[in-house]
């Protein structure tokens, strides 16, 4: 009866919702030992699982965390505890598996004080592996958000206003974790921590996935986190709250269809400004699909971007053509495109509009409703191997990488995330504007990656907790930046180009700081992989993030690794081609080829080894233009060093190195190659010397650039 009555009032105060009990009842008719994990948010955790969870459920406890009032609520379960640093604590968990009970493990061992998954112990795997049971993974959601749990009040204070937040338990497919029979005791234990780990935080990302909106997603935030937390900021010293954010799109947007009615997708030409987000979510609203246009890449790329995904008007700012000179650049595309200037379009925005814009539901905006599965944005590739081609993400693709990204790095309410990366680009886009914005946390908007001087004083100025950039970015912010520039900073993550082992060597010395480096491409909204705390693998991008499938084939030629196709949630709709202008082109099957030579070791980590189109082939030979320019790059730290290949009569190809390094010569290359160990193919027959080696707005290098400086070499 006390069972049910507080059954009763959970439910009640707590509306605890159990999701996927048909998984458990799964596990039941297979007749073997029933191992539940979950993640450990609050001390109401184990009352929830004994009183929602079916069968009698038997827990193993860390001896420390019975202590004083706590013991009310244990001893509403059936316990023993054990000292969790005990090598014997798992001898229990077996005996009771093997003597039919049904047992409950919390794999982290104590309570999270960051909301997130913290260290994931082996011992839990070791007691699955050595009595055959099926472990049943169980999610915990909410219970964080109560007076119940360990996390800083002021940070939730809002959530926790509410005094009871909603509960949902969600129950994941049984499975089984068993260490190949071939490794030794510390690898067995290793492997199976792992094992563990590995399933604990892919959980997280399948309990808490579901599609809706953008827009949608953006109410949701507003309601969870608070109408007035920040949730965006630039150097103007413009602050929005989220409840701002959210009106400003509703009357935006509502201006702006006036204008747009009838269009599906319209280019935005914008820096990061806090308007940025408020422009993106208007049309968000009213249903149109924004094109981000990379204004870095010049008029012929813009203008081709436009017409491939069939773009009739630009929005723009004069504020942003004015301060960055690009008069010319509109007169030219405005022969072909009609030129919408916001500060034209606020000015037509009525008192009365405003206040209809206030007043009116969310829910009655069409942008609401729209189908997780459509298009949300177009963004345009790089453009760093050839012609730019349109990339459809769905809003469903856009949810799942921010919940993979949230599945593998912690973020808390109120951080402020530092975005210098363009939106343009897809990793500023979802990483840096996106994710912060819809989990509750702040960004702070920056317009040029490019002002290293700027950027680490504006870090320190805001706080800034997460930091995003590529290998040239961070170089050029470590060149400029005081050793205490970057002391709020707990996380710098790298994608887009290689991480030199230079640049983190750098900042572990000079900042006392990792930086994390990942890895993704604009197909899969971006992020496919990421180094983080609890599992990090220096010289590699890190293990996949959850629910991407990936395959590597292997390419004629190259020994090691091969070329990588994944599959996922976050994988683009289609590509929009130059040639075929409007015209979806899915990934056949789901597939993404993504171009890139990797390989990936027993436990996950991706290496990267090269693009497949960066490889040349000389005297019979494939050769990674990317080893070479590492080694050149481990010689000779100081430059920017970028490799391509020309035709050469005799030997097929013959590679050329483009370098802003005074100090390189053919000499300090052979030098470079005899200390690195490598054959003589792998030596740059020709060198040429540039005052800056070309680099794209995302700070990838311009290879396209480059080529045809070495092109232009030998036409002289």
């Amino acid at each position: 009866m006390l069972k049910l009555l507080a059954k009763g009032l959970l439910k009640l105060f707590y509306r605890v919702e159990v999701r996927g009990l048909a998984h458990y009842r799964a596990a039941q008719e297979q007749g073997r030992p029933i191992l539940l994990v979950a993640n450990h948010i609050s001390l109401l955790d184990g009352v929830l699982i004994e009183l929602f969870i079916p069968g009698r459920t038997t827990f193993m406890i860390d001896e420390r965390q019975v202590g004083g009032w706590k013991k009310w609520l244990i001893r509403q379960v059936d316990y023993f505890t054990v000292d969790m640093f005990s090598p014997y604590a798992a001898k229990h968990m077996i005996k009771a598996l093997q003597a039919g009970k049904q047992c409950m493990i919390f794999p982290e061992g104590r309570i999270t004080t960051t909301g997130s998954l913290m260290k994931v112990y082996e011992g839990t795997a070791v007691v699955a592996d050595r009595t055959d049971a099926l472990v049943v993974p169980i999610h915990i959601e909410g219970a964080q958000y109560s007076r119940f749990s360990y996390l800083d009040g002021r940070r939730f204070a809002w959530v926790r206003q509410r005094c009871f937040p909603k509960i949902t338990l969600t129950v994941l497919p049984p499975t089984q974790i068993k260490a190949p029979a071939h490794l030794n005791p510390h690898q067995k234990h290793h492997y199976l921590q792992n094992k563990l780990y590995l399933l604990m935080r892919d959980s997280a990302f399948y309990a808490r996935f579901q599609p809706r909106s953008l827009l949608a997603a953006l109410a949701e935030s507003v309601t969870f986190y608070g109408g007035n937390s920040l949730c965006a900021s630039d150097i103007n010293e413009v602050k929005l709250t989220r409840k701002k954010l959210l009106i400003g799109a509703k009357v935006l947007g509502a201006a702006l269809e006036k204008h747009i009615a009838g269009e599906q997708r319209v280019a935005l030409l914008l820096p990061n400004v806090a308007g940025l987000p408020v422009s993106w979510f208007a049309l968000q609203a009213y249903g149109h699909v924004p094109a981000m246009l990379n204004f870095t890449a010049g008029i012929g790329p813009m203008r081709a971007a436009c017409h491939t995904a069939e773009v009739k008007t630009i929005i723009t700012s004069r504020k942003f053509i004015e301060a960055m000179s690009f008069h010319t650049l509109i007169a030219e595309l405005e022969q072909d495109f009609r030129i919408l200037y916001l500060e034209d379009v606020r000015e037509q925005i009525s008192s009365l509009a405003k206040l209809v814009g206030m007043l009116r539901s969310v829910t009655s905006l069409p942008g609401y409703h729209t189908d997780p599965q459509a298009e949300a944005v177009v963004l345009f590739t790089s453009g760093s191997e050839g012609a730019p081609k349109g990339v459809v993400l769905s809003h469903a693709n856009i949810q799942a990488n921010i919940e993979q990204i949230s599945a593998m790095l912690t973020l808390l309410p109120e951080e402020v995330i530092f975005n210098a990366l363009p939106t343009f680009h897809s990793f500023g886009l979802t990483a840096g504007m996106l994710w912060p914005i819809l989990k509750g946390a702040h960004v702070f908007l920056y317009p040029s990656p490019l002002h290293y001087q700027v950027i680490p004083e504006m870090a320190y100025q805001v706080n800034a907790k997460i930091m995003f950039g590529t290998d040239t970015f961070y170089t050029g912010y470590a060149r400029k930046a005081h050793p205490y520039d970057f002391y709020s900073i707990r996380a710098f993550v790298a994608g887009a180009e290689r991480l030199r082992p230079e640049t983190r060597q750098l900042y572990a010395d000079k900042f006392g700081k990792p930086i994390y480096e990942g890895y993704g491409v604009t197909e899969t909204s971006p992020v496919l992989a990421v180094n983080i705390p609890q599992s990090h693998k220096v010289g590699t991008v890190g293990q996949f993030i959850p629910a991407v499938a990936w395959r590597i084939e292997a390419v004629e030629g190259i020994a090691e690794g091969g070329r990588l196709f994944v599959r996922g949630p976050n994988v683009m709709k289609g590509y929009l081609f130059h040639d075929r202008p409007g015209e979806l082109v899915p990934p056949q099957d789901g597939w993404h080829d993504t171009g890139d030579i990797v390989k990936v070791d027993e436990e996950g980590f991706v290496t990267i080894l090269g693009r497949a189109k960066r490889f040349a082939k000389i005297a019979g030979e494939m050769v990674s233009l990317t080893a070479v320019e590492n080694y050149i790059s481990r010689y000779a730290p100081q430059g920017h060093h970028a490799v391509v290949s020309v035709p050469d009569a005799k030997r097929g190809e013959q590679l050329v190195l483009v370098t802003d390094d005074e100090n390189m010569s053919k000499h300090v290359l052979k030098e470079a190659a005899r200390e690195a160990g490598v054959a003589e193919i792998m030596v740059p027959k020709t060198v040429i010397l540039v005052e800056q080696v070309p680099i794209l707005g995302t700070g990838k290098t311009n290879y396209p650039q480059v080529q045809k400086i070495a092109e232009r070499h030998f036409e002289g």
